[in-house]
């Protein structure tokens, strides 16, 4: 097989795919045939193929996928003006603070945001796959760790935490709030789209005083 028709499985492949696709899963569609470095490479060639149209292919972290990019979003909105409903500024800060400080228990946050974590705000970023229990502090009562997923990074199309803005730089504020809540309107658990929506991280959470979130609920400074 040459490699225009090995990209054309490829394409193909990804396409139809609802989930992101690895490297190790990509290879079977060759019979493992062809080497990761050469799957890796017609990828990347692949991926230059797309440079110029409204589809983009980008890695994350579980894998390759095809996306739609942050541009056409206005246009896309349209076919679909029901929105589901947004998630509140409370979850937002909490996922942040989860993203940027992991692993922290419940009263890590609490202490960084000033007021209670309520259950059902952890429960709801569960459910969505963005967080998990990753192990229990040594400490009295043990509370239970909590960290982003892989699925996380996915949905906010990174490959690792690495990724994720800086938060040295004091210009840079809460956008990231914004891109977050973006991505959790963008797909929902349990929706399959071979073609998904792309977001991009435009700043990096503040996590600082002064917001109050859709509940009315205050945030202290850390």
């Amino acid at each position: 097989m040459n490699s225009v028709e090995a990209k054309r499985v490829l394409e193909t492949a990804l396409i139809c795919a609802p989930q992101p696709v690895s490297v190790r899963e990509l290879r079977t569609l060759f019979d493992d045939a062809l080497g990761s470095d050469t799957v890796k490479a017609l990828l990347l060639e692949l991926q230059q193929d797309w440079a110029l149209r409204g589809v983009e292919l980008v890695q994350v972290a579980t894998g390759w996928r095809f996306q739609s990019r942050p541009e056409m979003r206005e246009y896309l909105d349209r076919l679909h003006p029901e929105k589901p409903p947004r998630y509140t500024r409370a979850t937002l800060e909490t996922l942040a603070i989860i993203a940027y400080r992991q692993p922290v228990t419940r009263g890590d946050i609490e202490d960084i945001r000033g007021v209670t974590v309520n259950s059902l705000i952890i429960k709801q970023l569960e459910d969505r796959g963005w967080i998990e229990v990753v192990g229990h502090r040594d400490t009295v009562g043990r509370p239970a760790l909590l960290a982003t997923t892989r699925q996380f990074l996915d949905d906010l199309g990174l490959q690792s935490l690495d990724q994720l803005p800086m938060l040295e730089d004091p210009g840079v504020q809460a956008n990231v709030l914004d891109a977050l809540g973006a991505a959790a309107d963008t797909q929902q658990p349990g929706e399959e789209m071979a073609v998904q929506s792309g977001e991009e991280i435009a700043g990096a959470p503040a996590l600082v005083a002064g917001v109050t979130d859709e509940d009315g609920d205050g945030v202290a400074g850390s």
